[in-house]
C-alpha cells in the first residue's frame, strides 16, 4: 500500500506559541490555527482553536465535516437553522457537524476557546478521541493512517529515538502516514488524539 501524500506531511511537534492567529473567515472571531494539511489554501485538515468572545454566526466552509470540543469557558451553544440545539458545556463537551450548516453560536457565560477539527468529508475520515494520559499511550502510523495529537492538559515526551521535543499543555504533535511505526507517548495529563485517513 502506497503512503497517502496527503497525509504524509512531516511528523513533528508544534508548540502552541508557533500557532497562527487570524481572523474567522467571516470576520466575527479569531482562531489560532494549529495546522492545515496540505499547508495550502486547498486543505484537506486543519486544526485550529477558535476563541469566542461574542455571540455570532459559524462562518461557512461547504464539503467539511468539523467537529467542536470545548477547551476553555462556562459552555458554547449552537443553534442551527433547522431548530436543533447543541450546547457544549464543561470540561470538554463536543459535537461534529457539517461544515455548511448554517449555526449561530451564543456564549453561556463569557468568552469560550474551542478546539476545532475540520477535515475535507469526500477525501479523509477522521476519528477523535478524547482520553486521560497515564503513563505510556501508543499510536501506530501506516500508509494510510495519520495521527494528531492535541496536549490538553499535563506533559508528555515521546520515547525512543524520535527527535521530537517534549510537549506541554497546549502544544500539538502531529504523527505522519508512512511505514509502520509504533509511537510511545509518556506523560500525565489529557488529550485530544485525532486518526485520520484516506475515505
Amino acid at each position: 500500500m502506497s503512503t497517502d501524500p496527503v497525509l504524509s506531511a512531516a511528523t513533528r511537534v508544534i508548540p502552541s506559541f508557533e500557532y497562527r492567529r487570524e481572523r474567522w473567515r467571516n470576520g466575527l472571531g479569531w482562531t489560532r490555527e494549529i495546522l492545515r494539511v496540505p499547508d495550502t489554501d486547498d486543505w484537506q485538515v486543519r486544526l485550529s482553536i477558535a476563541e469566542i468572545e461574542q455571540d455570532a454566526a459559524f462562518s461557512s466552509f461547504p464539503g467539511i465535516e468539523r467537529a467542536l470540543v470545548l477547551l476553555r469557558g462556562e459552555g458554547l451553544r449552537l443553534r442551527f437553522a433547522d431548530g436543533a440545539v447543541q450546547t457544549l458545556l464543561p470540561p470538554h463537551d463536543r459535537v461534529r457537524f457539517a461544515g455548511e450548516a448554517e449555526i449561530h453560536g451564543e456564549l453561556v457565560d463569557g468568552l469560550t476557546h474551542d478546539f476545532n477539527l475540520m477535515w475535507r468529508r469526500d477525501a479523509l475520515e477522521a476519528e477523535l478521541l478524547h482520553r486521560p494520559l497515564v503513563g505510556s499511550m501508543f499510536f501506530f502510523t501506516e500508509p494510510a493512517t495519520a495521527w494528531a495529537i492535541h496536549l490538553l492538559a499535563g506533559q508528555a515526551q515521546f520515547e525512543g529515538d524520535t527527535d521530537l521535543p517534549p510537549m506541554e499543555a497546549g502544544d500539538t504533535a502531529w504523527l505522519a502516514a508512512g511505514p509502520r511505526t509504533r509511537y510511545a507517548l509518556r506523560g500525565g495529563g489529557e488529550l485530544l488524539a485525532i486518526r485520520l485517513s484516506p475515505r
